[in-house]
This record gives structure tokens, C-alpha cells and sequence, in this order.
């Protein structure tokens, strides 16, 4: 079973004082990139978060955020009170030279000076700790499954195009017999028209042959069946077992051979309605290639 590289999650857990929600969300990247925004005491397990989440996820473009309630009778932001005292203290003063009257909203006024407020936040505990792994793990969990359902539908996607592409390679073959009367018919044509030129008629047979045989796509229709047949294999089953590291590049790999012969059935086709064949199933394949790019 493939995996999308696309995919979101999100993981709740709590410790004494706190709630941590954790959310990760991925898109398509060649490589592992990580960007994590948490709180700046979480940062003494952000490596160590970095790892496990790199070990699961292996490719993707990953942004996860960390945000954290305080769910217990102390908070981590205190009203310093010997400043605003102070403050209350230098306004009384500053109203009585000035003959001005005490403010009617003493804590409105407050409570906007600067420094009126402290964070008693110094780190974490052992259960925050935990807490956050917890919650990391169940994000990831949730992403694993995003991208499982995700992987679902474009394996539906993929086994679709591929058939698309049999059916479009089996209708070339009525074209190919009549290829080569109507070129053999088309040289003797102009060939007639010059009367002054005597014609090696085995020589002619000869060249005729040497030259249709260079337009036989029989190898170029194997191959690619093969690649087709090849392609579903490394998907392996819609609801199987998660299939190796790295299947995406490898699909992006076949596609890319995929391609090969189909622009050879083109340019040794020398015939108008294969190449129409030959161009339905090149947008079939671009619609693949745009796809790969999304598989883990």
C-alpha cells in the first residue's frame, strides 16, 4: 500500500498544570524538512522531537505547531504587585503637585504600564515532558492515517490511468498491419513517377524491408507493458502492508521509462491515428507523473 506525502494531524495530552495540543501537517518535498514552532521551554526536547518525528514520517515538507493551556490553579503570568504599587504610589504624588484628580479607572491605567506584569515560567516538568511526547506521538499517528487514506485513493487513481494506458497501447495494434501496405503502396508511388531511373526490383525489396522494420514498435509495446505490469507491483496491494521506504521516487523512476517508449511508439509510428493513440497517452502519463510527485 503506497502512502500520500499529504497529510494532517493533530494530538491532545495533559499533564498536572498544562494541555498540549500538538498539530503537523505535511505536503510533497524530496527530502525531510521540518519546521516546528513551540513554546520557548519546550525547546531543551526539540531535538529529540525533531528524531522521532523524522524516523516516521522519512519525506515531506513538515510544519508543526505546539500550543499549551494551563489547566491548573497557578498560572504562569503573575501581576507584579510591588510594581504597581510603586506605580500607584508616583501617580498619587505627580496628581497632588500637579493638582490633578486620581484617575477613575485606577486598574485600567494600571495594568497598562510596563513591567506591571512577570512570567514565573523557568522550565518544564517531568510530566510536561511527557505530555508533549505524548501528544507529538498522537499527531503523528493521525498524519500516518491521513496519508494511509490519502494513499488509498491514489492507488485508485493509479490503477485507473495504467488500464487507461493498456487499453490505449492495445489500440494500436489494428494500425500497425495496415501500416505497411500503405507505405510500401506510397514508395512505389513516387518511385513510378521516375521514368528515366531503371529500379533493382530485389534491391527495392530489400530497402523496403530494412526501412519497415525500423518502424516495427513490437519491442516498444513490451517494454512498456512491462513497465505497466512493473508499476502496479510496486504499489503492491490497496489495503496490503506499507510498502517500502522510498516507492514514491521508485514510480516516479518507471514513469520516467514509461515515457521513454511511449515517445518512441511516436516518432516510429508514421501514422496519423496512432499518433493520436500516442498523444492520449502521454497526457495519461503527465497525469501520473503529477501524481508520483505526492507519493511517499
Amino acid at each position: 500500500m503506497i502512502l500520500s506525502m499529504t497529510g494532517f494531524g493533530r494530538g491532545v495530552a495533559s499533564s498536572s498544570s498544562k494541555k498540549i495540543t500538538i498539530e503537523i501537517k505535511s505536503l510533497n518535498s524530496k527530502q525531510f524538512d521540518l519546521t516546528m514552532r513551540v513554546p520557548s521551554y519546550f525547546k531543551e526536547i526539540e531535538v529529540e522531537a525533531r528524531n522521532y518525528i523524522g524516523s516516521r514520517m522519512e519525506r515531506g515538507k513538515t510544519d508543526l505547531s505546539a500550543s499549551v493551556e494551563y489547566v491548573g490553579d497557578e498560572t504562569p503570568v503573575q501581576i507584579n504587585e510591588a510594581v504597581v504599587s510603586n506605580y500607584k504610589r508616583q501617580i498619587e504624588e505627580l496628581g497632588i503637585r500637579l493638582g490633578i484628580g486620581a484617575p477613575q479607572d485606577w486598574f485600567g491605567v494600571l495594568m497598562r504600564m510596563p513591567d506591571t506584569f512577570r512570567s514565573d515560567v523557568s522550565g518544564v516538568g517531568k510530566d510536561d515532558i511527557e505530555a508533549f511526547h505524548e501528544a507529538c506521538a498522537a499527531a503523528v499517528d493521525a498524519l500516518e492515517e491521513f496519508r494511509a487514506t490519502e494513499g488509498r485513493k491514489l492507488y485508485d487513481f493509479f490503477v485507473g490511468k495504467i488500464k487507461n494506458l493498456g487499453a490505449l497501447l492495445d489500440g494500436i495494434e489494428p494500425y500497425e498491419a495496415e501500416r505497411v501496405p500503405k507505405i510500401k503502396a506510397r514508395i512505389e508511388e513516387q518511385l513510378s513517377r521516375l521514368d528515366s531511373i531503371e529500379i533493382d526490383k530485389g534491391r527495392l525489396e530489400q530497402e523496403m524491408i530494412f526501412y519497415i522494420e525500423k518502424l516495427d514498435v513490437t519491442e516498444e509495446k513490451t517494454r512498456l507493458q512491462t513497465h505497466l505490469a512493473y508499476f502496479l507491483d510496486t504499489m503492491g496491494e490497496r489495503q496490503g502492508d506499507r510498502a517500502p521506504q522510498g516507492q514514491g521516487k521508485k514510480l516516479g523512476f518507471i514513469a520516467q521509462e514509461m515515457g521513454r517508449e511511449i515517445n518512441t511508439l511516436g516518432s516510429k509510428s508514421n501514422h496519423a491515428e496512432m499518433q493520436k493513440i500516442v498523444v492520449m497517452m502521454k497526457d495519461e502519463l503527465e497525469q501520473i507523473k503529477e501524481q508520483v510527485l505526492n507519493v511517499l
